[in-house]
């Protein structure tokens, strides 16, 4: 019996051997304890003593482990608190603002866009609460996009003429307010929202629908560190699709 024992300890410990102790492989083996659950956000982890005689290593190396996970934001090492396991990051979507143009050609339509409004004009209440302003009039644009002459996107716009002033004799027939904001207005931020509407009968006659048929509605606002650029509605008629890439 103690012959037996002998060996299979002998064994392991050669298998031990075999496979060295690293910094890398305790970080993996770490993180795979904060992923699974077992050390949940905010929850302080075992110390580096505790963690060397744990892997049957230095303190050295399971510090070098600690200081990786901490320059990844996984853990949060504190002066006489320990080392403590912060909120894993929440996964993100970026959205860019596209260019309508380069979307229809993308599709392999032929693009053009008829202006059909473009004025200065007193901006509704609902408009300026969205622009934060207190500007008397801005600079209201209604645009048809169109695809292989057909409707693709029919999209009302309001620009604050002090955060974009060359748009008011920007040549939006030669180039569509969508691109010439990209290209010529730097923004921030911003905020969109997607949604789904019935086509008034105003809309329904634009995108050639029946009234009330549902759209896709894209509404948003880009700003310049808090100063508000423009505020568009975009109307997609039924069967339109949007993708993104997380």
């Amino acid at each position: 019996m103690f012959i037996c024992v002998y060996i299979k300890v002998n064994r392991i410990c050669s298998s031990l051997m075999k496979t060295p102790i690293t910094h890398q492989s305790i970080r993996t083996n770490l993180l795979a304890r904060i992923h699974s659950g077992e050390w949940s956000p905010g929850i302080v982890i075992p110390g580096e003593v505790e963690l060397a005689i744990e892997f049957g290593c230095s303190r050295t190396t399971v510090n070098r482990a600690l200081r990786q996970l901490a320059d990844e934001g996984l853990v949060e090492r504190r002066r006489k608190r320990g080392t403590i396991v912060t909120p894993l990051p929440s996964a993100r979507t970026t959205l860019e603002i596209p260019i309508v143009r380069k979307e229809v050609e993308g599709r392999g339509g032929a693009y053009a866009h008829h202006i059909l409004v473009n004025e200065m004009a007193p901006a509704p209440a609902s408009v300026a609460a969205r622009l934060d302003t207190t500007a008397k009039t801005l600079l209201h644009l209604n645009t048809l996009h169109l695809s292989d002459g057909k409707p693709f996107m029919y999209e009302e716009r309001w620009i604050n003429p002090a955060a974009a002033p060359a748009a008011a004799t920007a040549d939006f027939k030669a180039i569509s307010p969508n691109e010439w904001l990209v290209q010529e207005v730097p923004y921030s931020d911003g905020d969109i929202s997607f949604s789904a509407c019935a086509a008034t009968a105003k809309v329904a006659r634009l995108l050639e629908t029946r009234d009330g048929a549902p759209l896709f509605l894209i509404e948003r606002t880009t700003r310049m560190y808090g100063d508000a650029i423009t505020t568009l509605r975009m109307h997609y008629p039924e069967g339109f699709r949007m993708t993104s890439k997380l």
